[in-house]
């Protein structure tokens, strides 16, 4: 099925912190610049994220970055969203909390928000030492961040920032119909998801054949791979992340494309 074996993705580099920087800064541009590229009537759409709009979006991503310049909105937003939003997860009630900080911003106004929290956001997070962020888990204030490959602020800041943004942005693109601009650094957010599958990996062997500008071939698991998946690596991430994700091929076992399937990765 596959003559020449591509490389494992357990040989995916975790992201250095010098290179985090550039990644980060890169995909906050493409952020900012996807905003700005808005029509008035995309704000309203729906997206793939049950319940939120573009516009919802969009503040949530800039109370990420308003949170990393300003930590102390970050403790108020989690207590307020336990308190508000019992029945959801501390997460999920802290992510709407910053949606509703800013119901009353105009829709234009929210690119010049991320322009203006953004370059701040990344700056504290450059601040802290490598150390200190090695030492700062995020699990007290979200118990979902046990699921993560590193339970730590410093995993925040070389991988899950840019993850984020960029999930985001897809999603954006996606409810407005355009397609998401990918340029070098859409590669490191894509080898990162895969690093992280292959990190949970225990099912059967896998050989990924992934098209497009962030894509490339790789292997989980040991062995003849059991099954192959084609398809393009933004699709491979829709899919990682629970989004609908059509256009996924399996070629082999079907108990191996089964646990494929299943395949999730934290975003």
């Amino acid at each position: 099925m596959v003559t020449t074996a591509p490389p494992s993705a357990l040989g995916i580099p975790r992201t250095h912190p010098l290179r985090a920087r550039a990644v980060n800064a890169a995909e906050l541009r493409a952020m900012t610049a996807t905003l700005e590229g808005l029509d008035p009537g995309d704000w309203s759409l729906r997206t793939a994220c049950d319940g939120w709009t573009v516009r919802d979006l969009a503040t949530h991503v800039v109370g990420q970055y308003e949170e990393l310049a300003r930590p102390w909105l970050l403790v108020g937003r989690t207590v307020l969203g336990r308190r508000r939003h019992p029945r959801l997860t501390p997460l999920h009630a802290h992510n709407l909390c910053q949606v509703e900080a800013r119901r009353s911003v105009p829709p234009g106004a929210v690119a010049g928000l991320l322009d203006r929290f953004g370059p701040r956001g990344l700056r504290a997070l450059e601040r802290l030492p490598g150390g200190v962020r090695r030492r700062i888990p995020l699990s007290p204030l979200f118990p979902e961040s046990k699921e993560l490959a590193e339970d730590s602020m410093d995993f925040l800041a070389r991988v899950l920032v840019s993850r984020d943004t960029w999930m985001h942005r897809v999603d954006i693109c996606d409810a407005t119909g355009r397609d998401p601009v990918l340029r070098e650094h859409d590669k490191e957010v894509v080898g990162q998801v895969l690093l992280d599958l292959a990190l949970d990996w225990n099912g059967p062997p896998v050989f990924l054949d992934l098209s497009g500008p962030a894509g490339g071939r790789w292997t989980l698991g040991r062995g003849a791979p059991a099954v192959v998946v084609q398809t393009d690596a933004v699709t491979m991430m829709r899919h990682l992340s629970g989004r609908p994700a059509p256009g996924v091929v399996y070629d082999g076992d079907p108990a191996a494309a089964a646990a494929v399937g299943a395949a999730r990765v934290p975003f």
